[in-house]
């Protein structure tokens, strides 16, 4: 890991106000889908992009363009500007109330881009500083749906901080608006991609029925307290840095029938098995990997209303297995469980989920012994440009996720020296993560192991 000490920053920010659509929007009442309003989306998910100074933009203010383009944005996608209200038997719904607005500050750092060093890469110590909430949003309901940070730093560059309500839509959706913002920005008078609501797509049907195994949301009873939650009172969030020559070695690791898997395949196998090792759980202790699937492939290829569709469209299938046999096994045992389970995701696992939710009444997924990866190297955040040309960084800030903290992350990432490779973004308990290490270290046989990059930052928990 390297040494460094933490960026001290100071951010000035001006007062909050309220950002409205540029031109009268419909005032009507929108149902968010039965996928969108289970339990486990109901919280702001904080992303943050950042700029270099561009020496052509020179004479234009960031801050100003933004504003300008984000209130015509929100012209097409109206209900962002709305609130979202909770009804009978907590269905979730937007009121679009006709242009209220999203939440927006402006912001000053006393830093240059280049006194982040090569630290542009989660987790990053400072980004409450970055990203702008406000006491009363941990709760979705009746508050602003996106809140919006712009800091300028004294280079030229800045940052653009956001809170994502994941209620609202998931990693494709907000990389769609983010994209009509960046168009917006550049003088385009409307989307390339024009954005669809039509949330009854994934509501239940009637009457509502499961027809598929949704091992994610079993709901398991366990009188031993979770070790990874009680091994320690510090939580560690750090990244690990896999180059293109540590997936090479991985791969060479399973079976030959299973080397055309993907990349997340290996990683997450990867990470599953080294981090059941550092658990130390007991051999006949059931353990769970979701995978994040994003399912508007998997529907019916004349299914033209996903195109454009912003709300939550995946699902996370559970692989599933005790501790000994995944401990027990080669790596190409976990990548086998893994696969299997992601080739779960039809259109119909999708209307079994979101029957699922109206007959456990928005169940949340287990968390026992569970853990979450969410691939993000597809969503290519980095690709928004709002004219100062693509991102230094764009993307998740932390690990975690809403009810689960240990959500992790796989995110494309360029080290100091230009070599392209993955970061693995994990949180666990100080002293888990050292074993999570040394786990890692023994699987590439004590040499040659993905690097730790940091700094990684401690939360103290009572």
């Amino acid at each position: 890991m390297t040494s460094s000490s933490p960026l001290l920053l100071t951010v000035r920010r001006c007062q909050p106000e309220l950002v409205p659509p540029a031109a009268p929007t419909p005032r009507e009442v929108k149902l968010l889908s039965d996928i969108d309003d289970q339990e486990c989306l109901r919280f702001n998910m904080p992303i943050i992009f950042i700029y270099r100074h561009e020496p052509s933009m020179v004479k234009k203010d960031p801050v100003k363009v933004l504003k300008c383009a984000l209130s015509k944005t929100l012209v097409y996608y109206y209900p962002l500007a709305g609130r979202i209200r909770e009804g009978a038997r907590d269905k979730l719904m937007v009121d679009c109330t006709g242009g209220e607005g999203v939440m927006f500050i402006e912001a000053e750092a006393d830093v240059t881009l280049n006194e982040f060093g090569d630290a542009l890469h989660p987790p990053f110590p400072c980004f409450q500083e970055l990203i702008y909430d406000v006491p009363s949003t941990k709760q979705i309901i009746d508050h602003p749906i996106l809140l919006i940070q712009i800091t300028r730093l004294k280079c030229g560059g800045f940052i653009v901080g956001v809170n994502w309500n994941h209620a609202i839509g998931d990693a494709t959706g907000l990389k769609q608006f983010m994209n009509v913002w960046a168009e917006m920005a550049r003088g385009a008078h409307q989307p390339s991609i024009q954005p669809v609501w039509r949330r009854e797509i994934l509501m239940a049907r009637d009457p509502p029925r499961i027809t598929c195994n949704h091992r994610e949301y079993e709901q398991i009873l366990t009188s031993n307290i979770n070790k990874e939650e009680d091994a320690a009172t510090t939580i560690v969030h750090q990244s690990f840095f896999f180059t293109l020559s540590h997936i090479a070695a991985i791969r060479h690791l399973i079976p030959f029938h299973l080397r055309q898997c993907s990349t997340f395949d290996l990683i997450t196998a990867c990470f599953w098995c080294c981090r059941t090792k550092a658990l130390q759980l007991e051999p006949d202790e059931e353990v769970r990997m979701m995978c994040i699937v994003n399912a508007r492939s998997r529907f019916r290829a004349d299914h033209s209303p996903l195109v454009g569709y912003y709300g939550n469209c995946f699902a996370f299938p559970a692989a599933v297995t005790t501790a000994g046999k995944l401990c027990g096994n080669p790596l190409g045992y976990a990548v086998e469980l893994i696969r299997k389970a992601k080739a779960q995701v039809t259109e119909e696992y999708m209307h079994s989920l979101a029957d699922l939710m109206v007959i456990k009444e928005r169940c949340l997924f287990t968390t026992v012994r569970s853990c979450v990866v969410s691939d993000l190297t597809r969503a290519k955040y980095a690709e928004v440009n709002f004219g100062w040309g693509e991102a230094v960084y764009g993307g998740v800030v932390k690990g975690g996720a809403g009810p689960l903290p240990g959500a992790t992350y796989i995110i494309p990432h360029k080290n100091a020296e230009g070599e392209e490779g993955l970061i693995l973004l994990i949180f666990l308990t100080s002293e888990v993560m050292k074993r999570f290490a040394e786990e890692l270290d023994k699987m590439f046989g004590n040499q040659n192991q993905p690097t730790t990059i940091g700094p990684s930052f401690v939360i103290s928990t009572l």
